[in-house]
């Protein structure tokens, strides 16, 4: 698993991370990212929906949201 703490970053700066990130990722590996900001705890969790990934809420509280992220497989 790869962690990235985006908690001292405003959007859009988590959600571009998120996509640097993600692209480099392999298929078979997670990526957990932390974020604080309002904006980032909105968008990144829609762009990732909206992409088809895998997500999975790990904390969400006042200190921060963290999302466990991974590669879906489409099989027909």
């Amino acid at each position: 698993m790869v962690f990235i703490d985006l908690t001292a970053f405003r959007c859009p700066v988590p959600l571009v991370q998120v996509k640097l990130a993600l692209k480099k990722l392999p298929a078979d590996e997670t990526l957990e990212v932390a974020l604080l900001d309002n904006g980032s705890r909105r968008d990144v969790p829609a762009f990732l929906e909206k992409q088809g990934y895998g997500v999975e809420c790990t904390q969400d509280d006042n200190t921060c949201l963290k999302l466990l992220i991974s590669h879906v497989s489409h099989t027909l």
